[in-house]
């Protein structure tokens, strides 16, 4: 779907309500809501943020994501021109980010502050119910990595990402949608899980 003025209006006007109902600190830039994009979980990251302060607070600034792979070992295809189908998680969610290559990239390096665009899928770890995926509606999603325009799991996770490269990424709730979730698609305190294939940097 394409961002539209009417969608990013009501996306700042529930932003404003959260914060008016003491969830927390306003993290939003001037013109954060502009770059929403209906129905896309990936890019509220604003709500994310300020649902999900008091949990954040006490994580170290430095600190690094998994890269082991562990708690992210699902059969993923590496066939990028296909939106890749993403099984059921097994066991217990990891309680920190996990970030795992499936194809590893050749191409220009994804960097904080970079440009970047992407395709994705994304799934409830709980449930395995896929709630968005850009490959749906043909159409990659450009955003600015490290800016806060879409959640700290995605600002975290795809730093270093080449292009070619799909990469998997487990994000604990406190990196996500915290405790609010975002409803109906996106439960509270869910741990999710994306696919992502980085097609520009």
């Amino acid at each position: 779907m394409k961002p539209t003025r009417k969608t990013a209006a009501a996306l700042a006007a529930a932003l404003l309500a959260l914060t008016a109902a003491g969830c927390g600190g306003d993290d939003a830039k001037p013109g954060a809501a502009d770059q929403a994009i209906a129905d896309s979980p990936a890019t509220t990251a604003s709500t994310a943020s300020t649902a999900s302060t008091a949990s954040t607070a006490s994580t170290p600034a430095d600190a690094k994501p998994d890269t082991s792979g562990e708690g992210a070992v699902l059969p993923i295809s590496t066939d990028l021109k296909k939106k890749p189908s993403v099984p059921k998680p097994s066991g217990t969610a990891p309680k920190e980010l996990v970030v795992k290559d499936i194809v590893v990239g050749k191409g220009a390096e994804a960097k904080t502050g970079s440009e970047i665009t992407v395709k994705y899928v994304g799934v409830s770890y709980s449930t395995g119910k896929q709630f968005d995926a850009s490959w749906d509606n043909g159409q990659d999603f450009p955003f600015a990595l490290g800016t806060g325009a879409v959640i700290p799991g995605w600002d975290e996770g795809l730093v270093g990402m080449k292009v070619g490269g799909r990469r998997e990424l487990v994000i604990p709730a406190e990196k996500a949608y915290g405790a609010a979730g975002s409803p109906p698609a996106i439960g509270p305190n869910e741990t999710l899980v994306f696919i992502v294939d980085l097609v520009k940097a």
